[in-house]
């Protein structure tokens, strides 16, 4: 599933090849990935076409190319967008073959004046595009949403004060999205490693300078995958141009059962949680007493 580094390096790529760009048309041609916007694929489609591209933003794991406002608008409408478990946000030229789950296709004009096509692809179709109403700042559906630890307005002691409140485990807290969003269970598994924390210690037995540490760990761990394009265990994630990020090779914790620690040496262990699974090393993150 796409995490936080997957969504900012598809938002950047956006960023980069669709900014002042038109929506001359768009094809809705399955209609679940717009299930959630209320105008059905015919109204999505028309309220779409002619409009400008003039951001690409991102909140968690959520995107959103913000359109400039009609004339009787103050803010501008967005396009919302998550990619799900398999969700993919292709770029390429006017006649290139289609791939076999493309959902949704939207042909644009550049500023330069070139076509381009935005393909909205997802084998799974849990991912989805809707139009946000003058969201193009924020969209409403997401501003429950806390801001992520790459954030530059990010509060860090605001973090470190909610989560000594909490008696959750702290790897169910940095995966709560309304505390801090966009770290998923590939990220959370290799920070907590590094902090050489278990990822069942409750929050409010950890201390602040612990708490810091872990947050410094979580932005190297997603600074790196960044850096790499992302993490892709399969040909579902990909970029805006179609190739797979190799985070993966770097990974210390995730999907490393039976492998020994780097640290340590110690055999990798793997649980289940929350109907996926944890990876922790025993030595290096001993597990918390009972209360």
């Amino acid at each position: 599933m796409p995490e936080l580094p997957e969504v900012e390096v598809v938002r950047a790529g956006l960023e980069r090849h669709v900014l002042g760009s038109t929506i001359e048309s768009v094809e809705v041609l399955h209609p679940r990935p717009v299930r959630r916007d209320h105008r059905g694929p015919a109204g999505f489609a028309a309220t779409l076409v002619g409009r400008r591209i003039e951001a690409v933003r991102r909140r968690g794991k959520y995107f959103w190319l913000a359109l400039a406002p009609l004339s009787d608008q103050q803010s501008g409408d967005a396009l919302l967008g998550h990619l799900g478990m398999s969700g993919q946000m292709l770029l390429h030229e006017p006649g290139a073959a289609d791939e076999r789950h493309l959902r949704v296709r939207f042909g644009l004009l550049t500023p330069d004046g070139r076509r381009l096509e935005m393909r909205f692809v997802d084998q799974r179709m849990f991912g989805g595009l809707a139009v946000s109403a003058g969201g193009a700042e924020l969209p409403s559906e997401i501003v429950h949403i806390a801001r992520d630890p790459i954030d530059p307005e990010f509060d860090d002691d605001e973090f470190v004060r909610r989560a000594r409140r909490r008696t959750s485990a702290i790897k169910r807290l940095i995966l709560d999205q309304g505390l801090i969003s966009g770290v998923g269970n590939i990220y959370a598994d290799e920070a907590l490693w590094r902090a050489k924390l278990h990822g069942e210690r409750p929050g409010d037995r950890l201390t602040g300078p612990v708490l810091r540490g872990l947050l410094g760990h979580v932005r190297a761990v997603m600074g790196e995958a960044l850096a790499q394009g992302g993490t892709s265990f399969d040909a579902l994630y990909v970029n805006v141009n179609g190739e797979s990020g190799y985070f993966d090779r770097s990974l210390d914790a995730y999907g490393q059962e039976g492998q020994p620690c780097r640290r340590c040496g110690t055999p990798i262990r793997r649980v289940s949680f929350m109907n996926r699974s944890s990876f922790f090393c025993p030595r290096c993150q001993r597990p918390p007493r009972s209360r």
